[in-house]
């Protein structure tokens, strides 16, 4: 029998139980939206905790306090990491280039009449290489593909320098917002003013900023703002001596562990740290580096993923049995048939090759249409995850092949069965 006919024999096959046959596929057509789903979902996953994490970067360790609570409040465990802890970390240690140290808390500022209270930001002279590196915000209308610089966040002025960090000097930079409301706008380059009645000359304003993801920009305020050298905002704008934030600059990407654990080293011994009965230490910091994030949360996405794919595997299955119990049915049905397609010299193989061939082209409708019905899913899908869902290109194919593997699977039984059929008891069947 060539493969034509038995191409049109399956086709007629299938057509002659138009509503069977199509809720045959639809297990099929559920299975296969839900991998295009699921993958995208996972894809989805994964690239928020890049877009989470990405203001960490691969050669950075970042160092925090450990805090506990004590009287209602949460307090520094153990010493206090201090700004020194920071300024001589590269001295001290062989495999940190620079450290940046930061301190964050609120105000109110003030400027003749005009008070506002505001979330301040001690921290040192490249402060904006690293707003560059958190790629969050950028200047209003900068455009996708052009890169940029420090210099390009400074809309008037500019920014402290080295020199004026390690002298605790009295400047600061206001965000683009912050100087509009205090100096209505006035020019407020070298004006003066008070920070929780503390001067303070103002000697840059940052340009106009905007979040640059484009959901982001609703909820966010990157104009509002005011920007201190760490040194000055630890001795001025605390009552106690405030914890900072390291962040410490690696050489070698490929020795971050061995980097991790100079720095642990040289914290110990300038907080007196000695190691425990057990060989461990009671350290009252904790590092974190991108991987170790990355790590953690690209685990929860993945298990996240592998449940997914199993429901939508199961999903498969349930289709295939669903034609394969279809497919016994038809044997059935066309027993009589089968008899006089087999007395008139059909093969076994001939047989085998009609209805295996019936049970690809239901698997095979199915796959396309749940392949449609996926793609159309996916932005539900991520309405539905926080808008986080990204279709894999690769999973359209890969969706295709498994449903048209799982028609094969579950429709070789049903045609083997019928090519062992006796011709003569199927012609005697009623």
């Amino acid at each position: 029998m060539s493969p034509l006919n038995t191409l049109l024999t399956a086709l007629r096959g299938i057509s002659s139980n138009a509503l069977r046959t199509t809720l045959t596929t639809l297990g099929i057509v559920i299975g296969v939206a839900s991998v295009i789903a699921t993958l995208a979902l996972g894809n989805g996953a994964r690239a928020a905790v890049n877009a989470n994490f990405r203001f960490l970067g691969s050669d950075q360790v970042q160092i925090d306090q450990d805090l506990e609570l004590k009287n209602g409040q949460m307090q520094a465990q153990g010493k206090t990491l201090t700004y020194e802890d920071g300024l001589n970390m590269p001295s001290a240690v062989p495999l940190v280039d620079r450290a940046e140290m930061t301190v964050s808390g609120s105000a109110k500022l003030r400027y003749g009449r005009q008070t506002d209270d505001i979330n301040f930001q001690g921290t040192d002279a490249g402060a904006l290489l690293t707003v560059i590196s958190q790629g969050q915000v950028q200047p209003v209308g900068w455009p996708s593909n052009k890169p940029l610089t420090p210099k390009d966040f400074i809309g008037q002025g500019r920014f402290f320098t080295d020199a004026e960090v390690l002298a605790g000097d009295s400047v600061c930079v206001l965000g683009y917002q912050t100087a509009l409301d205090l100096f209505e706008g006035d020019n407020p380059i070298g004006q003066t003013v008070w920070v929780n009645r503390k001067p303070c000359q103002v000697i840059g304003v940052l340009a106009e900023l905007e979040a640059l993801n484009v959901e982001d920009r609703i909820n966010t305020r990157p104009n509002d703002g005011l920007f201190l050298p760490v040194s000055f905002a630890i001795q001025n704008l605390f009552d106690t001596e405030p914890w900072v934030t390291i962040i410490a600059h690696v050489t070698d990407e490929s020795k971050m562990e061995e980097a991790k654990a100079e720095i642990a080293t040289y914290l110990r011994q300038r907080h007196g740290i000695p190691k425990g009965p057990d060989g461990k230490y009671a350290d009252d910091f904790h590092m974190t580096t991108k991987q170790d994030v990355l790590g953690a949360q690209q685990q929860s996405a993945a298990t996240f993923s592998l449940l997914l794919t199993a429901l939508a595997i199961v999903s498969l299955v349930v289709g295939g049995i669903g034609i394969m119990n279809v497919m016994l049915v038809s044997v059935s049905e066309r027993t009589r048939e089968i008899g006089v397609r087999m007395a008139v010299g059909a093969r076994g193989r001939d047989v085998v090759a009609q209805f295996l061939l019936e049970a690809v082209l239901l698997s095979a409708g199915g796959g396309l249409l749940g392949i449609a019905v996926g793609i159309l899913t996916v932005p539900i899908a991520a309405s539905l995850n926080q808008g986080v869902a990204l279709l894999d290109p690769n999973s359209v194919p890969l969706a295709f092949g498994v449903s048209l593997v799982t028609g094969l699977v579950f429709g070789l039984y049903p045609a083997l069965r019928a090519s062992q059929l006796d011709p003569i008891e199927a012609l005697r069947y009623e």
